[in-house]
């Protein structure tokens, strides 16, 4: 059983919880409902929350899948339902809301699920410029992260980014994590849609990769063709590009003086790490762009606007380190985190062109 399952089913009770008093609450602005009905709705959502899920772990099946995406929209729906709720109650603690109001303040959350659903299914390719001074030719370089590939975006996802990255002009992908999420498992065949792009792909292990097992990743990506890059550099005409797993697991990491003795100053050294963390350190050492993903820039408000406030949560960021400028770039990610909804962020693919300054 994976860190994955294993987080879901100790969380089932707080949510049945909170999914009872939440159909508790909403029930009673139409008069209630008699609680054994909403302790059986409860138990019936958590059942199709994790009866699909253990299936998925042992075979990917469309039927489980189709079980999940249900659950996953009953579960971004009673989120907003809470704030909706918490909206309605406090107006009507000072005035009586018409019913065809309350109604229409609650029709609020399906048009935002709608919405967000097929944004999250939409990759949208951004472009942004980075000058440097020691790169000789102007080279472009597809950054995504964070695919999620598993129950909830399965193999169309996979072959909507091999479409994505056909269609624009670049020399080279680069994958910062999280290709997996961990809620199916990966089969040797799974990312075979990669073999048709036509650029060099490289990818390096985030937290997620490792839930359905690193080793299967890893088969998964070397049967495609992409280059894997954990505790490994490669050069690639004007870059010098070094991958460093991550996981909230034990794994072995390279030391300082190892990724220092990496470092070319001819090359545009660029380091590949799933997190937006350690930007100064990796710079001192040498390296002029780091690579991250992770967050989902949120992927909905309000955490978006939480996550802007508190650390890199998207965007690219350059700062004078040492003596050279220096530049993280977050992307939002193509794929989506357990539910397949965006609403404020988008599925990207981020053209990163290297310049000459």
């Amino acid at each position: 059983m994976s860190f994955r399952t294993r987080r879901v089913i100790m969380s089932t009770p707080f949510m049945m919880l909170y999914e009872f008093f939440l159909m508790k609450y909403l029930f009673l602005l139409f008069g209630g409902l008699e609680d054994i009905y909403l302790l059986l709705l409860t138990v019936l959502f958590a059942i199709l929350k994790i009866v699909p899920m253990l299936f998925e772990e042992r075979k990917s099946r469309r039927i489980t899948r189709f079980l999940d995406h249900i659950s996953a929209f009953w579960i971004f729906m009673s989120l907003f339902t809470f704030f909706d709720l918490l909206l309605i109650y406090a107006i009507g603690a000072y005035i009586e809301l018409p019913i065809y109001i309350i109604v229409l303040l609650l029709m609020i959350v399906p048009l935002i699920t709608i919405y967000s659903y097929c944004h999250a299914h939409k990759i949208i390719v951004h472009e942004k410029i980075i000058e440097l001074d020691n790169i000789n030719q102007d080279m472009n370089i597809a950054h995504l992260s964070d695919v999620h590939f598993g129950s909830i975006r399965h193999k169309e996802i996979i072959n909507d980014i091999r479409d994505k990255i056909n269609q624009i002009p670049c020399d080279l992908a680069i994958i910062s994590g999280d290709l997996a999420d961990g809620s199916c498992v990966v089969e040797e065949d799974d990312f075979l849609a990669f073999r048709d792009v036509n650029v060099p792909i490289i990818f390096t292990s985030g937290n997620h990769d490792y839930y359905p097992g690193i080793e299967n990743v890893h088969k998964a990506c070397r049967k495609a063709g992409i280059i894997v890059l954990d505790n490994e550099g490669m050069e690639f005409k004007d870059l010098n590009i070094f991958g460093i797993p991550f996981s909230f697991d034990n794994v072995d990491l390279v030391g300082a003086d190892e990724l220092k003795s990496f470092i070319k100053e001819d090359k545009v050294n660029i380091i590949n790490f799933h997190v937006p963390r350690n930007w100064e350190e990796f710079s001192r050492l040498g390296f002029d762009i780091q690579l991250s993903g992770h967050t989902h820039g949120g992927q909905f408000y309000p955490v978006t606007w939480i996550g802007n406030l508190l650390f890199y949560n998207m965007g690219l960021f350059k700062n004078r380190i040492g003596e050279k400028e220096r530049y993280l770039h977050v992307t939002t990610g193509v794929g989506s985190m357990d539910y397949p909804f965006r609403w404020g962020t988008d599925s990207e693919l981020v053209l990163l062109k290297l310049r000459k300054k």
